[in-house]
């Protein structure tokens, strides 16, 4: 198992090659994978891989339609805005706030200084399924060249390392080899597409300059393209913040909290933030595109029977209200009152000093 460039504190984010998964390997080398992702996932909460497959054109393709969208005019862009409780297409700088994800309030107004365009499945793909169209909603295709299929190919790379992931994760939790499947088969997967470089005079700042709250991800698993740009920062259980930068060719890979409910924290969902780069006084040029792998909407979550150990810390919950109550918390500012334990880990944090710090 690699390791990113040493911190002073002996913090790093582990390197996992997932190719012996990919490739239908031997499965003594499968399992020496999963135990690698058994011990990131229950250490750090975050890990990168590389063997993952995804053909460098694909990516390279999706990066420039990615860029020719965000930069086009503010008011251009924002024709393709959905509503709060409709997560696709387009959301301006400081329409959002992650903190509040968890029912934690950590600035009094909407002031994550990013903007994002959503993409996700629809609910047409499964055409024998009363799926709410609300949750399954119709993507918002923007009037830019190759911009429709460059990132549907991205998305279904991505689609598949998830679902290599989550094979991987069964075989680290001793579950049967496709456990995780009647839970994904009609996931609820959305594609992010992030840009932390705005032309001056769009956004007047006021107050902390924040590119994206502390927060936790909603679902099973994220699969994370980022900029080899310092911003992305993940806390660690003594409550310290790190820099985490991707290494040559790899994706960050981080549970979200669907994962924590089901292995009663023996995985964590890790909490991170983004705080964009300041180069003389101009914000460094960041982009990133997480897709999350969340989980059949009426899936019920509920701890692993190998997990339970004294008893559960969290009650059952479906994967629609769980990822409604995030959603509502995040885009329209109501408070979430399924995040009690994410909350509390945010003020224990914020106790310690550690949200103020780097």
């Amino acid at each position: 198992m690699g390791a990113m460039t040493a911190d002073p504190t002996g913090f790093h984010v582990p390197i996992i090659d997932i190719s012996p998964y990919v490739r239908h390997g031997d499965p003594a080398d499968r399992a020496v994978v999963a135990a690698q992702v058994d011990d990131a996932a229950s250490s750090v909460g975050f890990m990168q891989i590389v063997g993952h497959e995804i053909p460098p054109a694909v990516i390279e393709e999706f990066t420039a339609v990615m860029d020719d969208f965000f930069a086009l005019p503010l008011e251009v862009k924002k024709a393709y805005c959905a509503p709060p409780e409709i997560n696709r297409g387009y959301a301006p700088p400081r329409s959002e706030s992650l903190s509040l994800s968890l029912g934690v309030e950590s600035a009094g107004r909407m002031n994550d200084f990013f903007e994002a365009f959503n993409v996700g499945v629809e609910a047409d793909e499964y055409p024998d399924l009363d799926l709410p169209e609300e949750h399954y909603a119709r993507n918002t295709w923007p009037d830019v060249a190759h911009f429709r299929a460059s990132v549907s190919a991205y998305f279904t790379e991505a689609r598949r390392v998830a679902h290599t992931l989550t094979r991987i994760f069964a075989d680290a939790l001793d579950l049967p080899p496709d456990f995780f499947e009647g839970f994904t088969d009609h996931s609820l997967d959305v594609l992010r597409m992030n840009n932390y470089a705005l032309p001056p005079g769009e956004v007047e700042l006021d107050g902390e300059l924040t590119g994206m709250g502390e927060h936790t991800d909603y679902g099973i698993v994220t699969v994370l393209w980022a900029d080899q740009v310092k911003g992305l920062q993940v806390l660690d259980k003594e409550g310290r913040w790190h820099d985490v930068t991707p290494a040559d060719g790899a994706l960050l890979i981080n549970l979200g909290d669907l994962m924590a409910r089901w292995t009663n924290e023996r995985w964590m969902s890790t909490l991170h933030r983004v705080k964009p780069p300041i180069v003389d006084g101009t914000i460094a040029r960041r982009r990133s595109a997480a897709y999350f792998h969340d989980g059949n909407i009426d899936a019920m979550i509920s701890t692993l029977p190998s997990c339970v150990g004294a008893g559960s810390r969290y009650s059952p919950i479906t994967v629609g209200e769980h990822i409604g109550a995030k959603l509502a918390g995040s885009r329209a500012g109501r408070p979430n009152p399924y995040a009690r334990r994410e909350a509390e880990r945010v003020r224990q944090a914020m106790r310690r000093g550690g949200l103020g710090q780097q």
